[in-house]
């Protein structure tokens, strides 16, 4: 298997645990200032990004069409379902090296930009990282709420 989907199925696995020790309740908490986001919100934002990738159609990943379902937030069997599909698509990932357009709206209005597969995985797995950050801290914030 290819380095870089080992390094990303490796990242993802810390959502699998992650849900493993989450109630609903927990998952869809967005309790913690200045926020106020859930876990859920961000394992959707996350899972939505990957799907983004694996349902290109003509080469083309449009990264402003994200499917936001918001049963993933609130639902860990839900979640836990989304991860998978996202994980299996991984592992039966091929074609790195295909050349994609990625569209994205980076603030100032939609920008299309050519990528190849390879660079927008490490793009999702750099973006996997970064919102690890956020449910971090709530996770931390829970800790002092219940701590206080």
């Amino acid at each position: 298997m290819n380095l870089l989907i080992e390094s990303t199925l490796k990242t993802l696995q810390k959502s699998k645990s992650l849900l493993s020790f989450l109630s609903n309740e927990q998952l869809s908490d967005a309790s913690v200032p200045p926020y106020y986001s859930s876990i859920g919100s961000h394992l959707r934002h996350i899972l939505d990004f990957y799907e983004c990738v694996f349902s290109a159609s003509d080469n083309i990943v449009d990264l402003t069409e994200r499917r936001r379902n918001p049963l993933v937030e609130c639902d860990c069997n839900c979640a836990n379902d989304y991860l998978d599909k996202i994980i299996n698509n991984l592992k039966s990932f091929n074609d790195l090296e295909r050349e994609v357009e990625v569209i994205d709206d980076l603030g100032l209005g939609k920008l299309t930009t050519k990528y190849t597969m390879s660079a927008i995985l490490v793009q999702a797995n750099s973006h996997t990282i970064h919102h690890y950050a956020f449910i971090s801290y709530i996770v931390d914030g829970w800790n002092k709420i219940v701590n206080d």
